[in-house]
């Protein structure tokens, strides 16, 4: 049988202080430990941020003086930047986009190449079928502008750069034999300016109230007769025109009979002869617009119509225009051929049949070219696609609804 001991009281004393010590040393030691270990981490960490902060203060130290050694050239290119950005800007500038269904663009549709000739104040006696009144033109004017047509020239409809707004219908103004009564120039206050009762008066005038209707027209010039009667010399009447945005076509230089021309050299002369003459009025401007006078072709001399030589001036027709009665084709048809485009007579004192006031009546809008307001997109109803011939398109968008 084991004995059990009991320590005296003393000695219990004794040994409960001994284990409060030691308790108290261990966690002394453990806290000693915890803190040198905070310490050494902290000090890294400063050391990190530190070094951190010299490596950057060397870089952005660097940067200070790559950016003061560039300085002129980094303002250089922010100006460069910004032109480039303006120009991108307006170069990429969206047109809004159109409700086809509203608008219902056709650009295979016709459209009419108008033929004028005479202008007069009031009719006595003569021609009735290529006379008109200043006062009737001014009412056609206002017909046109009210149906939703806007003029284009003759080259840009030959170029297809078609710009007329949405909706609306392309036309083209053509004056034969250069009267005077199409343009003639009068002085005013010291300066030359277009008769007011005159058609390119009238034009200037209904452009003022109407700018968008349009100040375009292409005249078709006999440069050996008597040209735009009136005042200023004929160098001086040929580039107001043409400084007004007009163009000037042959017209042959005395308006033969190409039908009755024997020789390639009587065709030459005339054709060639006009654009020489052209030439030491107006240095420089080029005359590739033709309109056949009595809209007769030269039969088998038409290749010299079309281009030829005389004393050493070449030229080179890239539009024949006729007297027939039609519209013309869209010039992205299958069909569309500009050395043989018809145009459509004026309405004259007696009004004739397919004329144009015949064809405002007859022509339905949507046989039309309406434009879908964009140059360089054509956009087509779906059931006339088979129409457009797609080598005509140059790099323009076509699209189908």
């Amino acid at each position: 049988m084991s004995k059990t001991y009991k320590l005296k009281k003393p000695y219990k004393l004794i040994l409960a202080l001994c284990l409060i010590t030691a308790v108290v040393l261990v966690a002394c030691s453990m806290y000693i430990n915890y803190s040198k270990q905070n310490g050494e981490d902290n000090i890294s960490q400063n050391d990190i941020k530190n070094n951190g902060s010299e490596n950057q203060n060397l870089e952005n130290n660097n940067t200070i003086e790559d950016n003061t050694a560039n300085d002129n050239t980094n303002t250089n290119d922010t100006e460069n930047n910004e032109t480039e950005n303006n120009d991108s800007s307006n170069d990429n500038e969206t047109r809004p986009p159109i409700d086809l269904s509203v608008v219902k663009p056709n650009e295979s549709g016709k459209i009419m190449v108008v033929m004028f000739h005479n202008f007069i104040k009031e009719y006595k006696s003569g021609d009735k079928e290529f006379t008109t009144t200043f006062d009737e033109f001014r009412k056609l004017l206002d017909t046109l502008y009210e149906k939703d047509y806007r003029l284009i020239s003759l080259s840009d409809y030959l170029n297809n750069n078609i710009s007329v707004p949405a909706g609306f219908i392309p036309m083209v103004f053509t004056f034969d034999d250069g009267t005077s009564g199409q343009f003639n120039l009068i002085e005013k206050d010291g300066t030359l300016v277009a008769n007011p009762d005159s058609a390119v008066g009238i034009l200037e005038e209904f452009n003022k109230t109407h700018p968008d209707f349009g100040l375009k027209g292409t005249f078709f010039v006999n440069l050996g007769l008597n040209t735009f009667p009136g005042a200023g010399t004929l160098t001086q009447r040929l580039e107001y025109l043409i400084n007004k945005g007009f163009e000037i076509g042959n017209h042959t230089y005395t308006h033969i009979r190409l039908n009755e021309a024997k020789t390639a050299e009587e065709v030459q002369r005339e054709i060639g002869g006009n654009y020489k003459k052209m030439l030491e009025l107006v240095p420089g401007y080029k005359m590739s617009l033709f309109s056949l006078p009595y809209g007769l072709p030269a039969s088998d001399l038409r290749n010299f119509v079309i281009e030829g030589e005389f004393e050493g001036i070449k030229y080179q027709n890239k539009v024949i225009v006729e007297v027939g009665a039609n519209p013309a084709l869209s010039p992205v048809s299958k069909d569309f051929n500009p050395l043989s485009t018809p145009r459509v007579r004026s309405q004259g004192i007696e009004p004739v049949y397919m004329d144009l006031t015949w064809w405002l009546e007859n022509l339905s809008r949507e046989e039309q070219y309406v434009s879908d307001g964009d140059p360089d997109t054509i956009t087509v109803p779906k059931e006339r696609e088979h129409l457009i011939d797609k080598s005509k398109l140059e790099g323009r968008n076509l699209i189908i609804y």
